[in-house]
């Protein structure tokens, strides 16, 4: 027998769909599901959710995507993905009633403004300045492989508000509108072509204090819980079995004929490999949605990075020397960050996977210090003012 919670989410989803077209307007459509608190099941209601068990947020999910709509994620991805849970977990009532609903239906595009070019494995010895100005900081500095940056109307920026704490301590964390004057973002083209990449420049921007997340000196801990989230992002959506890079080499497996015993086996081993890592992930998400994801996100980064990497290479191998006719490497601004649909450039897209959201090698550390409890790494510089930290 259903319980009343599954009974309320099976109405909702009667009502969204009988009085909206999921294929028809996006923004219409989603922003209906999110007030009917079908947007993440386990918030409170009034915020897109209906204060239910997360795991009914796979009912939703499911028939939704059956019935043809849009995947809020598609739409914006790292609002949805890292924005949202940060805010239910540190924003305050009034920043999450005006943030949530716009960033859900896709009105403000959400980007990261976390790594700089002299902090990025290490994002706690970052330098871009806050400086308190009344009811208003200034902000002056840089950050890079900014994702959508251009294209984005809030940023999540962590800062360095108090240079003569520790750096994990001296940091205060915001959220921005990227229209503010004195704000200049530039385009870093990829070796795929595309510039899905940006840097960006703050000279003198003005953030009002009510647009901080969190305490002042506590961005850290608010920085790390977007990153836990963003390692849970990142360690792969939760496709269909089969679904994903995986499904593109089995499609070239029956595309180019192939009957060759030993490439069926490093096929069938990467399917099993992909099939692991995608309900591993199913179990993160659920986690993750109870509150702030621990460091099982890294370890689905890790996992993901590696197989999409040795997915792709298998996928141009079996496609032969088709695999090597990929010759379009214009420069284009994309608007949204999606996985290539030609396995030639997901293969060359692929080789950032090991980089971006944490190094593999950062994560790895992680793992052993927060899972395996080794010993961590010597860090000469964790109680010092980071004022006096020496840095390049």
């Amino acid at each position: 027998m259903a319980s009343a919670d599954e009974r309320l989410v099976e109405e909702r989803l009667e009502q969204l769909l009988s009085e909206n077209d999921p294929r028809g307007d996006t923004a219409r459509f989603l922003g209906a599901r999110f007030d009917l608190g079908l947007a993440w099941v386990w918030f409170p209601q009034g915020l897109g959710g209906l204060g239910v068990d997360p795991r009914l947020q796979l009912k939703v999910d499911d028939r939704l995507d059956a019935a043809g709509a849009p995947d809020p994620r598609r739409v914006n991805l790292l609002g949805v993905g890292m924005g949202a849970p940060v805010l239910l977990a540190h924003g305050t009532p009034e920043q999450q009633h005006r943030w949530l609903r716009p960033l859900f239906i896709g009105e403000e595009i959400w980007c990261q403004l976390f790594s700089e070019p002299g902090a990025g494995s290490d994002l706690a010895s970052l330098s871009t300045r806050a400086v308190r100005d009344g009811d208003e900081w200034v902000i002056s500095g840089q950050k890079v492989w900014t994702s959508l940056a251009h294209v984005s109307q809030r940023g999540m920026l962590p800062t360095r508000s108090d240079p003569s704490l520790p750096k994990h301590k001296g940091m205060t964390y915001f959220v921005l509108d990227m229209q503010s004057p004195g704000i200049e973002v530039r385009p870093l083209r990829q070796m795929t072509g595309g510039a899905e990449f940006t840097e960006v420049y703050f000279d003198g921007v003005r953030i009002p204090d009510a647009d901080r997340v969190g305490d002042v000196g506590d961005g850290w801990r608010v920085a790390l819980a977007t990153l836990m989230n963003e390692r849970v992002l990142l360690g792969g959506d939760v496709v269909a079995r089969g679904g994903g890079p995986i499904g593109a080499a089995v499609e070239a497996w029956h595309k180019y004929g192939h009957r060759d015993a030993a490439l069926r086996d490093r096929l069938m081993k990467l399917w099993v490999g992909a099939e692991a890592a995608r309900l591993t992930n199913l179990r993160a998400a659920m986690m993750a949605r109870r509150g702030t994801p621990g460091p099982e996100g890294s370890t689905l980064k890790v996992a993901f990075a590696s197989l999409n990497q040795h997915v792709s290479e298998l996928t141009v191998e079996l496609m032969g020397a088709q695999g090597m006719g990929f010759d379009d490497y214009a420069m284009v601004m994309t608007d949204h960050v999606t996985d290539p649909a030609d396995p030639r450039k997901a293969f060359i897209r692929y080789r950032g996977n090991s980089i971006e959201g944490g190094t593999s090698e950062i994560l790895k550390n992680i793992l052993g210090e927060r899972v395996l409890g080794l010993p961590g790494e010597p860090r000469v510089d964790k109680d010092l003012p980071w004022s006096q930290v020496p840095r390049s």
